[in-house]
């Protein structure tokens, strides 16, 4: 291994395991700076108007933040369990110029395991946009896809990804539309052939009404048509949950102006809903660990929806 790459990972390595915040504030060092927050206009996209939607009331703040998580159940014993671990990661894989989502789920598990830093989001919006920076100067002609959205993105298994594009992955924990509208900037550059849209259920768990978080996505669709127009974007359809704290029964009616957005701007909709949801209006309890996250089986489910639609991203058979 270079100098430079032992001297790169024994930093990250000392980072991971320290837990001072003297320590921990040095991560910031690592991502380049972004671009502060835009202000929201408070005038609806003119598609909305079409749809039979409640009149539009103030819009949330901008600073709208997301409750954010920094543990969650892995899908594989071999990959990192928490927050902590897969930043430090990914983290080490950018120090040696890769993408994580290009190395084995195993990788760096020397560095990572013992991590005991628990990351802000601050410190993961930065990361991110870091691994944009990066992946913006590529000189492979390669197809790019990104997956864009919450902790569902974030942890959609790496190996399940197809291995000859480039994935980069662009999903935060807890996140909601009004912060995916924030972080777009950080995008611009990255050129993609494919972006995939999951976002919404963190909007819902802290208040949102359904018209905001429809304007919003169609806000984002909107904004990464101008900065990618030769990409296909395919919004995603919320997933039902278990949890208490999110309106199961506002999923479909929000879901179903989605699809009428997407089509509107002639972009792409998957409906993954029909396929997650029991009886009931709630996830079936095999496809989450929790009520809200995906288990193993609830991505290798995703993923037969993707190869059903014809979707590049199915990587791997399905299997039981």
């Amino acid at each position: 291994m270079a100098t430079s790459t032992a001297f790169a990972l024994a930093f990250v390595s000392a980072l991971a395991s320290a837990s001072s915040p003297l320590i921990l504030s040095r991560l910031e060092m690592f991502p380049a700076q972004i671009a502060p927050p835009e202000i929201i206009s408070d005038k609806a996209p003119s598609v909305l108007s079409a749809l039979p939607l409640a009149p539009v009331s103030s819009p949330i703040a901008s600073s709208f933040e997301p409750e954010f998580s920094t543990k969650i159940a892995a899908n594989s014993s071999q990959a990192p369990q928490s927050g902590g671990q897969l930043y430090v990661q990914r983290l080490a894989a950018l120090q040696i110029g890769k993408l994580y989502t290009r190395l084995p789920s195993d990788s760096f598990a020397e560095i990572w395991r013992g991590a005991a830093l628990q990351p802000t989001y601050q410190q993961w919006r930065n990361l991110l946009a870091q691994e944009s920076k990066a992946v913006s100067k590529r000189g492979s002609d390669r197809d790019l896809a990104i997956l864009l959205g919450d902790s569902l993105s974030l942890w959609f298994p790496c190996d399940r990804l197809q291995s000859s594009r480039i994935w980069l992955n662009q999903g935060i924990s807890g996140d909601t539309t009004w912060n995916i509208l924030a972080r777009l900037p950080d995008l611009a550059e990255t050129r993609p052939s494919e972006i995939y849209l999951m976002a919404g259920v963190n909007d819902l768990k802290m208040g949102a009404t359904d018209t905001e978080i429809v304007w919003n996505i169609q806000r984002i669709i909107t904004k990464l048509q101008e900065m990618h127009p030769n990409a296909r974007i395919i919004v995603e359809s919320i997933l039902p949950t278990r949890s208490p704290r999110i309106p199961n029964a506002r999923i479909a009616g929000i879901n179903a102006q989605l699809k009428a957005i997407a089509q509107r701007a002639s972009a792409s909709y998957l409906d993954l809903y029909a396929e997650f949801v029991d009886q009931d209006g709630q996830i079936l309890s095999e496809y989450t660990t929790d009520g809200v996250h995906l288990s193993a089986q609830g991505y290798a489910t995703w993923q037969s929806v993707f190869q059903e639609s014809g979707s590049k991203v199915a990587a791997l058979p399905i299997s039981d």
